[in-house]
């Protein structure tokens, strides 16, 4: 059987956005082989077609979900709403609810530390690029200052995230995620 030409790009493509959702949404060590290519609709072998570990496709998978954040980002800048846009998105129940397409920081953090250099990497290139640009919301700051206030503002949202989505008691989750985005417009200078 005779494929397209982008065939093999397009398979690799559903592999890593399978893995970006289900490694946040289940943990990178969770989520074994088997049932990530299933839910990917491929077989075991499949894998080994397209990377040489797990580590690999975890790198590429970290680059896509913070790549999404980027976007999301990008978005409610465009959109005239800018920071306070998307703090109050973040601070969500729909976000706190939906792991699988939020933000990897709340959701990997813990475990990226325990991988190697190349998922590490992956990662800190993406809350770099993260901040920076969320940095640029303070043109009238100094730039260390506008990347101290960004770095202040994405730990206070994915710390805030992780506690949400850690208790089993729904008024509290709410007071969290509440609280957090409060504190998160204020540390930005947004309302």
């Amino acid at each position: 059987m005779r494929y397209e030409k982008d065939h093999k790009e397009r398979t690799r493509r559903r592999i890593v956005d399978t893995a970006s959702r289900r490694f946040r949404e289940h943990g990178i060590e969770a989520e074994g082989m088997k049932s990530l290519m299933s839910a990917a609709g491929l077989t075991n072998g499949a894998f080994y077609n397209h990377f040489d570990s797990k580590e690999d496709l975890a790198r590429e998978a970290i680059t896509a979900a913070m790549n999404e954040r980027l976007g999301r980002l990008r978005y409610w800048m465009e959109s005239g709403e800018g920071l306070a846009g998307m703090i109050r998105s973040y601070f969500s129940p729909r976000h706190r609810d939906h792991p699988g397409t939020g933000c990897p920081v709340a959701t990997l953090s813990a475990e990226v530390a325990r991988h190697s250099d190349i998922v590490r990497s992956a990662y800190t290139d993406g809350v770099t690029e993260f901040i920076e640009l969320m940095a640029t919301q303070w043109p009238s700051l100094p730039h260390d200052e506008a990347l101290s206030r960004a770095t202040a503002v994405y730990g206070l949202m994915a710390g805030t995230m992780q506690v949400a989505r850690a208790t089993n008691d729904e008024t509290l989750s709410k007071r969290v995620l509440e609280g957090g985005m409060r504190a998160a417009l204020a540390l930005a200078g947004v309302d």
